[in-house]
C-alpha cells in the first residue's frame, strides 16, 4: 500500500438505528502511521461510528474504503485489521489459556504486499510468545484467561492484535476498567509498538488529557462530526464546548 493511500477514508456515512439518527454525514480520511482519537460525549455515536467503520453494523448511506477497497471487498486484506472492543464478553470458565487466546489472531505467514512487515518467526508458538513479550504479558502465558484483571486482559488482547502483521488497529475504549497508571503504561506500550509495526490507529476515547499527549488528530463527534485536527485545535476549549454542551466541564483537560 502506497502511502498516498487512505487507511480508511470514510465519506458521507450515516447510520439510523430503527427511527434514530445515531450518525449523519460523516466523513474523513486516515493517513498511514497516524493515530486519530474519537472523543465526545456518551451517546454521541462513537462506537457506532467504529462498528459501522468496521462494517459490524449496516450503515443507511456512505462509502466507506479501507486500503484503497470498498469495505465490503476486503478480503483477505480485513486480516490486516486489529479491534479491540470497549466489552469483551466471555465466559470466564471457559478453560482458555492466555497462549491459546492470542494464537487465534495468528494467521500463519503474511502474503503479498504486507509481507515485508512479517518477521523471520513464522511459526504458530513463536509468533504467541513473541507478541506476549512484547505486551509486557508473557509471564501469563499458561494462566487462564479468566483469571486476568482488567489491565492484564488489555495487554492479552494487544498480543492478540499483534501477533499477526496488522496495518489499522481499532480501539472502542480500549482503557475502559484500567486505572490512570495502566493507562499511562499502556499507552507508552502502544505508542512504542506502533513506531515499531508503522500501524495506524483509530481510537475511542475519553480521555482527553491522554489523547492531547498521544495522538496525533481528533474528531470531535457528537452525532456529526463537529471539529477535527490537531489535538491542539481539536480540544481547544471553544471545540470541546461545542462538542460536549453543557457537560464540557466534567471533560476539562490541562495542558
Amino acid at each position: 500500500m502506497t502511502s498516498d493511500i487512505p487507511v480508511l477514508k470514510v465519506e458521507g456515512l450515516t447510520v439510523y438505528q430503527g427511527k434514530y439518527l445515531a450518525l449523519r454525514d460523516i466523513s474523513f480520511t486516515l493517513r498511514p502511521g497516524t493515530n486519530t482519537a474519537i472523543v465526545g460525549p456518551n451517546g454521541a455515536g462513537k462506537s457506532t461510528l467504529v462498528q459501522a467503520v468496521l462494517d459490524l453494523i449496516p450503515r443507511s448511506s456512505g462509502n466507506i474504503q479501507i486500503f484503497g477497497r470498498p469495505i465490503t471487498r476486503l478480503g483477505h486484506l480485513r486480516r490486516q485489521i486489529g479491534y479491540m472492543p470497549q466489552n469483551f464478553i466471555f465466559d470466564r470458565s471457559f478453560p482458555i489459556s492466555v497462549s491459546e487466546l492470542v494464537g487465534l489472531g495468528w494467521t500463519g505467514r503474511a502474503r503479498g504486499v504486507f509481507e515485508r512487515f512479517w518477521r523471520k518467526d513464522t511459526s504458530k508458538a513463536a509468533a504467541v510468545e513473541k507478541a506476549l513479550a512484547r505486551t509486557d504479558a508473557l509471564h501469563l502465558r499458561n494462566q487462564a484467561i479468566g483469571t486476568l484483571s482488567g489491565g492484564q486482559f488489555k495487554r492479552v488482547l494487544l498480543a492478540y492484535c499483534l501477533v499477526a502483521p496488522r496495518q489499522l488497529l481499532v480501539l472502542d475504549e480500549a482503557f475502559a476498567g484500567v486505572d490512570a497508571q495502566g493507562t499511562a503504561e499502556f499507552y507508552t506500550l502502544l505508542n512504542q509498538i506502533k513506531q515499531e509495526e508503522g500501524w495506524t490507529i483509530l481510537q475511542v476515547s475519553h480521555d482527553i488529557d491522554m489523547v492531547n499527549q498521544n495522538c496525533d488528530r481528533v474528531i470531535c463527534l457528537n452525532q456529526t462530526i463537529v471539529c477535527s485536527g490537531i489535538p491542539e485545535v481539536a480540544l481547544s476549549q471553544e471545540n470541546l464546548l461545542a462538542t460536549y454542551g453543557p457537560s464540557f466541564s466534567r471533560y476539562q483537560h490541562h495542558h
